[in-house]
């Protein structure tokens, strides 16, 4: 399967993945999903917001067990983002198949749609409308870099934008919800643990930037008559990983767009979108607040309009104790880890009992080609979510 799935959507410049949302690398990364579906003769279906599933047993019975991740990628990411948890998920059955199991609760398989929001710029955007923390009206309006709409992205890949939405009747199907994930971080690494289980997600959030100055000649204006939004911008820069240091958090300019873009112009404006993670909400809402501050403090100096956007926010995820200590039961009490990172499986755990396994990254490295784990590791998770699903689906 590993070897199957590796070359889509690979560049072969760089190394990394870029499989974002509704093109032609996504539609081969769910055609992919929908063989192994289809070869192991589960129901295959896609929900009404572009979610693929592969059910054992009745769909409509409920208290369904579901495990899985999604298979889009951020620009230039890693193999194991996501991916892992999708193939680990197949490996699964096949090895509670291998072992007898008998299945007491339906099992279904997941692939939740442009979870990374490397395209449209609002991170798991499946999960999130299922979910109702995305509206329909929302939806719509989310443009490409080109100035694409989501829905007609949609529509190009054969999928019906009309009919998106929150989906409370299948997720109250659902019993339980659990994502296998490569580690986003060295926290196993440092322990010497092939496998973890997650504790929480940090609450975070995505803000853009928007600085407006005067486009001029860079070989004829003199540096007093500039209104030049980059030098704002990049004291932001500065200004966020200043507050981030102080709080014990992370802020992130990782994105930026420039206009008109040009070697020898003055920009007219500098987009720059902050990434921002804490371990509380009060954290995090101080760390952004600050940013803002220094940024139009800054602007105000430089004679730079600033507007400031929230984009998308979620809020910390306490993965529901019941449901992680009987996992942790499960596996012999095995690591519990706190994580910075976004998931699914924290998208869905205000309507779905959620737990998440990690896998150990040696490297630590993640959003990048260099992302890794060994195949030992990723057999090693594979057998924790195997023996997790068995004792959740045992009749």
């Amino acid at each position: 399967m590993w070897r199957d799935l590796a070359p889509l959507g690979r560049d072969s410049t760089t190394g990394g993945y870029r499989r974002y949302a509704w093109t032609a690398a996504d539609a081969d990364c769910r055609a992919w999903f929908r063989a192994q579906a289809e070869t192991r003769g589960l129901a295959y279906e896609v929900d009404r917001n572009g979610n693929q599933w592969a059910w054992l047993g009745d769909p409509l019975a409920g208290d369904a067990v579901v495990t899985g991740s999604h298979l889009d990628s951020v620009p230039d990411g890693g193999a194991f983002d996501g991916p892992l948890g999708v193939v680990s998920s197949f490996a699964a059955l096949d090895e509670l198949r291998r072992r007898g199991t008998r299945f007491g609760r339906p099992l279904a398989l997941a692939n939740f749609g442009d979870e990374e929001g490397a395209r449209f710029g609002v991170a798991c955007v499946g999960s999130r409308l299922a979910a109702g923390q995305l509206t329909a009206a929302r939806a719509h309006e989310l443009l490409d870099a080109d100035g694409i709409p989501l829905p007609k992205a949609m529509e190009a890949a054969g999928y019906d934008p009309a009919a998106i939405g929150p989906d409370p009747e299948r997720l109250a199907r659902i019993g339980a919800f659990v994502e296998l994930h490569v580690e986003q971080g060295r926290a196993l690494d440092l322990s010497g643990d092939p496998v973890g289980i997650a504790s929480a997600i940090w609450p975070h959030g995505r803000w853009r930037f928007d600085f407006h100055g005067e486009a001029n000649h860079a070989g004829t204006t003199r540096l007093a008559d500039r209104r030049d939004p980059m030098l704002t911008f990049a004291g932001t820069v500065l200004a966020a990983r200043r507050e981030a240091e102080l709080a014990g958090a992370l802020a992130t300019f990782g994105k930026v767009s420039v206009e008109p873009n040009g070697v020898n112009a003055i920009p007219s404006l500098v987009r720059g979108w902050l990434d921002s993670r804490a371990a509380d909400e009060a954290t995090l809402d101080a760390v952004v607040t600050a940013v803002e501050s220094a940024a139009r403090a800054d602007a105000d100096r430089a004679g730079i309009d600033l507007r400031v956007v929230r984009e998308s926010f979620s809020p910390i995820v306490e993965f529901g104790h019941a449901l992680r200590d009987e996992i942790g039961t499960i596996l012999g009490r095995p690591p519990v880890l706190g994580t910075g990172a976004g998931h699914d499986a924290g998208v869905l755990s205000g309507a779905v009992p959620t737990a998440m396994l990690f896998v150990r990254n040696p490297t630590g490295i993640s959003h990048s080609p260099a992302e890794s784990a060994t195949e030992d590791d990723c057999v090693a998770g594979v057998h924790a979510l195997a023996d997790v699903l068995e004792g959740l689906v045992r009749a």
